[in-house]
C-alpha cells in the first residue's frame, strides 16, 4: 500500500509499505479522507518525530476486524482518533485524558495518509466513532481538530454574550470562531493579516476582522470595542510575542486561551501583578479526549464546522508534499486533504466500461 512518509521538514515521500496485520481486538480501516493538521507543519514539532508516516484525522471504512472485535463491522464508516486513553486511571478519571498514559502511548499503524491503517484495540474502544447516517468521509476528517476546540473553549469557559477575540485565522482559528459563536459568543472578532483568511472571516460570520498589518492587534481591538476589549482571547499562532499581545486584549475578569504551544526556547513574561489584580486567567489546551470528539462529531452532523465552510484544497496522496507545502505557506488556504479515490466505484466503472455498458 502507499504512505506518506515524512524523514525531515524538506524530505517527504510516498512509499510502499505492507498493509499491517490484524490482531486480536484490532480493526483494519481503509482510509478515506485525511487532513494536513497545522501543528503538522511546524518543523520543530514534526522533525522531532521523524521518520514518521503523516497524519493523524482519518476517516475510512473498517474493512476486516481481528478476533473479539463486537463493537465494529466490516463496512462500518468511521472517524479513529491516533490516542485514545485507557479510561480507568487518575487521569481519566478527572477527565484529563491527554495526561493518560496510554493516550500518549497509543497509536494508529502506520499514520493517517496512507491507504490502509491498522487501529489498536484500545484506539478502535476507547475513540473510535461511528459515523452518522449521511456524514460524508471529508467532514469526519474535520472531527479532531474540531475536537480540539471543543476542549479549548471548554477550558476556558465560554460564557453565553462574550465578546471573543480569535488571533489568527487559519483553519483552527476559522473553527474556534464558528463554535464560540454555537457555544453562546454574542460578538466574534477575529484578527489576521493575510487577505484571504480575513475575507474568509467576514465570509464565515465574524462581526469584526482586524486587519492587523493596518490597525495593529491591539488598535484594531480598541476601536472595534470601543476600548471594552475581549472577555475571552483565543491566541492562535505558535508564539510567544503572540500571547503577550493576546495578554493585553483581554478585559479585567476575563481569560486568555493559549491554543497552540510557542517555540521551543521561547519565553513568556509577564506581570503577575497585572493579572491577579484583573482577575485574568491564563488557560492552556492540549488535542482533546474522547468527550470532545463525540461533542465535535455532533457539531459536525448539525454544520456548525463543516468540509464546505473550511475545506479549501483536496490532494491525492501522490502529491502529498504539496498539501502539506500549501498549509505551512499560510496563506490562501485553510484546509488541506488528502482524498483517497473510492477503488470499488472504480472497479465497478471499468468492469462496466470493458462491457460495453
Amino acid at each position: 500500500m502507499k504512505a506518506a512518509k515524512l524523514y525531515n521538514f524538506h524530505d517527504i515521500r510516498i512509499e510502499d509499505v505492507p498493509v499491517p496485520e490484524v490482531g486480536p481486538g484490532d480493526a483494519l480501516v481503509r482510509v478515506r479522507a485525511c487532513g494536513i493538521c497545522s501543528g503538522d507543519v511546524m518543523p520543530w514539532y514534526i522533525e522531532k518525530k521523524a521518520p514518521l508516516v503523516l497524519g493523524h484525522e482519518p476517516a475510512g471504512e473498517v474493512v476486516e476486524t481481528g478476533r473479539g472485535v463486537t463493537s465494529f463491522g466490516k463496512g462500518d464508516r468511521v472517524f479513529v482518533h491516533h490516542h485514545a486513553p485507557c479510561l480507568s486511571c487518575r487521569h481519566c478519571r478527572r477527565g484529563d485524558y491527554v495526561q493518560c498514559e496510554t493516550w500518549r502511548r497509543s497509536r494508529i499503524v502506520p499514520g493517517g495518509v496512507s491507504e490502509y491503517i491498522l487501529v489498536p484495540s484500545v484506539n478502535l474502544e476507547n475513540d473510535t466513532i461511528l459515523l452518522p447516517e449521511g456524514m460524508g468521509f471529508e467532514d469526519a476528517c474535520l472531527i479532531e481538530p474540531a475536537a480540539c476546540v471543543v476542549k479549548g473553549l471548554r477550558r476556558a469557559r465560554i460564557r453565553r454574550g462574550d465578546t471573543v477575540l480569535v488571533i489568527g485565522l487559519g483553519v483552527m482559528g476559522m473553527m474556534n470562531m464558528l463554535v464560540a459563536r454555537k457555544y453562546g459568543a454574542e460578538r466574534v472578532i477575529g484578527a489576521d493579516m493575510v487577505r484571504f483568511r480575513i475575507e474568509k472571516g467576514r465570509e464565515l460570520g465574524a462581526d469584526e476582522v482586524i486587519d492587523v498589518s493596518e490597525s495593529g492587534l491591539l488598535g484594531g481591538l480598541r476601536e472595534a470595542t470601543a476600548g471594552g476589549m475581549a472577555d475571552l482571547v483565543i491566541v492562535g499562532p505558535n508564539s510567544a510575542g503572540a500571547m503577550k499581545e493576546g495578554l493585553a486584549c483581554v478585559r479585567p475578569g476575563g481569560q486568555v486561551l493559549f491554543f497552540t504551544p510557542a517555540k521551543p526556547g521561547e519565553m513568556l513574561t509577564i506581570d503577575p501583578n497585572h493579572l491577579y489584580f484583573n482577575d485574568i486567567n491564563i488557560i492552556t489546551s492540549y488535542s482533546c479526549g474522547p468527550n470532545d470528539t463525540a461533542d465535535a462529531c455532533e457539531l459536525i452532523e448539525k454544520g456548525v464546522v463543516s468540509a464546505e465552510k473550511i475545506v479549501t484544497h483536496r490532494f491525492p496522496i501522490e502529491r502529498t508534499e504539496e498539501a502539506f507545502r500549501l498549509t505551512a505557506a499560510a496563506g490562501d488556504s485553510l484546509k488541506s486533504l488528502v482524498v483517497f479515490e473510492d477503488r470499488d466505484s472504480n472497479e465497478r466503472q471499468q468492469r462496466g466500461l470493458s462491457n460495453g455498458q
